[in-house]
């Protein structure tokens, strides 16, 4: 349960399920104020969940108080612009930014100087309580502070503290990979169809082999590498060993390596625009 007061600039989709995955792990609705550029919809959000709306980002950051943590989760082009907005507001306050490609450079740049600021990477799937976050906070950010805001992000799945240069790998293996696995599992799905399982049943069947052995993974990190794992249901001469030759014939580690590669440049490239 999160006790400091939190504010939320922005409920859209990243944002939102942070809200509700904090709400869900117990935090009171009364210490955390949100403000989004819809306020109707902002309003009506607020009365859903039982917490404050306020009309401006300003007015939120003063509503939080000194050593409140206000998330924000606006687009990266637009982040600029909301910090300037919070200005002296934001002294005493942590401010944490979910936006891709923003480094926390360019968020100290846009705040006064001496304000703690931690950038998240969360993903995808932080929508369902499952995600992956990486953390960094800057030099003016304590350990306190830091473990307040992984606590939040605790509440929608794992997290990571890692240094800034290491999020371009820490965002292709866990925000662009899911896009990836979501094809890895259309392809099983569609390999069973040529064989004459119905697609949908395919889907469904190919989804939770992958999401049993994910969670297998997990759960073996102290005792088992995935090779390892991999090497357990590997029988000699069996079909799964005639599978994974026909994988690698047509490069599929060095494809999954190449992929990795090409969103780290494309974060790098991002970054420096």
């Amino acid at each position: 349960m999160i006790v400091t007061m939190l504010g939320f600039i922005g409920t859209g989709n990243m944002n939102g399920a942070i809200l509700r995955g904090v709400l869900a792990a117990g935090t009171a609705p009364e210490s955390i104020v949100i403000t989004r550029l819809n306020a109707q919809a902002g309003r009506a959000q607020a009365g859903e969940l039982g917490v404050r709306y306020v009309e401006s980002n300003a007015e939120l950051a003063r509503s939080v108080g000194e050593g409140g943590i206000v998330i924000v989760g606006v687009k990266p082009n637009q982040m600029a612009g909301v910090l300037h907005e919070l200005g002296n507001d934001a002294v005493g306050r942590v401010i944490v930014s979910v936006a891709a490609g923003t480094p926390i450079s360019k968020l100290e740049a846009a705040l006064p100087v001496g304000v703690a600021i931690v950038r998240v990477v969360p993903n995808v799937n932080s929508q369902i309580g499952a995600g992956m976050s990486a953390l960094c906070g800057n030099a003016c950010t304590t350990p306190e502070q830091l473990a307040a805001v992984r606590d939040i992000f605790e509440a929608i799945g794992l997290t990571t503290v890692l240094p800034e240069k290491d999020f371009p790998a820490f965002s292709a293996i866990a925000g662009a990979s899911p896009a990836w696995t979501y094809t890895y599992i259309d392809a099983l799905a569609r390999g069973a169809l040529a064989h004459g399982i119905k697609l949908d049943e395919a889907r469904r069947i190919a989804a939770q082999a992958v999401l049993g052995s994910a969670q297998l993974v997990l759960d073996s990190l102290n005792t088992h590498t995935p090779a390892e794992l991999r090497d357990q249901v590997t029988s000699p001469g069996g079909t799964t060993i005639a599978g994974l030759i026909a994988m690698e014939d047509s490069g599929f580690t060095p494809a999954v390596i190449d992929a990795v590669n090409a969103a780290i440049a494309r974060d790098h490239e991002i970054a420096s625009s």
